[in-house]
């Protein structure tokens, strides 16, 4: 099994920033794509940003210029820097993962979500 875990949300005003972070642990034998979605109340929960094991990377229209992911691989990290924050970025932030665990079996996994609001 894999197990993610985020940090670094939380209020912060518009034009403010924030960084999130995603550790990934448990039987890992290698991670593929990495991504952030977020669901805001009464809405679908949708892709913000993602990329590949080699770094390539794809954001949402709302999010572009503005937000940047990263990874770390050896340390089994993604990061989300979110800069110039507007209050419709207020949503819970799940981080997600493909991987393939250590008896080759592969999976999509799931963060538990951290809360980002922005206030006006």
């Amino acid at each position: 099994q894999v197990q993610l875990v985020e940090s670094g949300g939380g209020l912060v005003q518009a034009g403010g920033s924030l960084r999130l972070n995603c550790a990934a642990s448990g039987s890992i034998f290698r991670i593929n794509a990495m991504g952030w979605y977020r669901q805001a109340p009464g809405k679908q929960r949708e892709l913000v940003a993602g990329i590949t094991r080699v770094g390539s990377t794809n954001y949402a229209d709302s999010v572009k210029g503005r937000f940047t992911i990263s990874r770390d691989n050896a340390k089994n990290m993604v990061y989300l820097q979110m800069d110039s924050l507007k209050p419709e970025d207020t949503a819970v932030y799940y981080c997600n993962a493909e991987a393939e665990t250590v008896n080759l079996v592969r999976g999509r996994y799931w963060g538990q979500g951290t809360q980002v609001t922005v206030s006006s």
